[in-house]
């Protein structure tokens, strides 16, 4: 499915990372896998430094933290945002949105809208189809994108498959219509069918946490997790990727008229350094157009991921710079979408430490 927007731009982006860090090498023996083998899938997969919340810490601290920020520093006025849109598979309740709890921390305005949207890997990209279709209307001329995951809660400790990929962040987006006639192309494909590539079985209504689904049982592989445990079926997910991620982006550019070489850069979402080289190697695209360097710094953190590589990797140049990006996103759902955007001349673009 194709969609193009118009008249609209991304103004601010911030990253919010928890400041506790995890090192690959401290985890070794968490595994039933000798140290050598472990340090060879450390090389090949990118596995280093990990950043992850600490117990106490929900979603909503993490998002709240982030727009504190951005209003005490005179980034943004509260009174300015029409919506908040919130994109999480970790919501601090199952009822009432996280959105609106975060709305009303804030002491935020009433006439607005708050939203929340369950979506993982591709989630930053449907949260942005979604501001730019709210900025459709009148009424809303400036959205809050909020991308938020904490899943290192739900990986268990001893699973060297997930273990150390996950981490924690959140990402605030600021999205805005402009008078300057731009256009966005985007597409987004899902497939339902093989939803349990990427799932956390137990703790939803289709099955209940209890003690039997607390109980921690090994592998065929040698890790040992629960059905409350995120199972991810990493060959699977690898042939998923290689497979209908390349298709999805040879169609985007042919819909934007834009060649690859056009591209600045491919700000894809980060499963792991293999991964990415391997898909770039496939959509024959050169590493450094490409970057693969999250998961070595901050882990896996879902769909904030992509602003993660955004910030980290053009930093300051998207201040007084402005660069043709192709972001994409591919995983839980299935669900795999990509934009086609103009990106610059922010009012700002960094990374905070919670």
């Amino acid at each position: 499915m194709n969609f193009t927007f118009n008249n609209k731009s991304i103004t601010g982006l911030l990253v919010i990372l928890p400041s506790r860090k995890v090192r690959f090498d401290e985890e070794l023996d968490n595994y039933n896998f000798p140290h050598a083998k472990s340090m060879k899938l450390k090389l090949a997969m990118g596995y280093n430094t990990r950043r992850i919340v600490d117990d106490s810490v929900c979603t909503s601290d993490l998002c709240v933290f982030g727009l504190k920020y951005l209003f005490e520093r005179g980034y943004i006025d509260k009174e300015e945002i029409d919506a908040l849109v919130l994109v999480t598979q970790s919501p601090d309740y199952f009822m009432p949105p996280t959105s609106n709890v975060i709305q009303g921390i804030l002491g935020l305005k009433k006439d607005m809208i708050c939203m929340d949207i369950n979506q993982g890997c591709a989630g930053y990209i449907i949260g942005l189809m979604q501001s730019f279709m709210l900025l459709e209307q009148t009424s809303i001329k400036k959205v809050a994108l909020l991308n938020a995951d904490i899943m290192s809660r739900k990986v268990s400790k001893r699973d060297r498959n997930s273990n150390p990929l996950i981490g924690d962040a959140a990402s605030i987006t600021i999205v805005e219509k402009n008078l300057v006639d731009n256009d966005i192309y985007g597409n987004i494909k899902m497939d339902g069918r093989n939803y349990s590539i990427l799932i956390i079985p137990a703790g939803g209504y289709k099955m209940p946490s209890n003690i039997e689904t607390a109980e921690m049982k090994e592998d065929v592989s040698g890790n040992f997790r629960s059905l409350d445990n995120l199972v991810m079926k990493g060959d699977e997910v690898f042939n998923f990727v290689q497979r209908e991620v390349p298709p999805m982006i040879e169609e985007l550019l042919e819909t934007g008229k834009a060649s690859k070489e056009e591209v600045d850069y491919y700000m894809f979402h980060q499963p792991n350094k293999f991964m990415l080289n391997k898909l770039a190697d496939k959509l024959e695209i050169p590493h450094e157009k490409m970057p693969s360097n999250i998961v070595e710094n901050f882990g896996n953190a879902s769909g904030v991921s992509i602003p993660t590589v955004i910030c980290f990797n053009l930093a300051e140049r998207l201040l007084n710079e402005t660069f043709k990006l192709c972001l994409a996103g591919f995983g839980v759902g299935l669900t795999w979408a990509s934009l086609l955007l103009e990106m610059g001349k922010m009012k700002f673009n960094k990374i905070i430490d919670y």
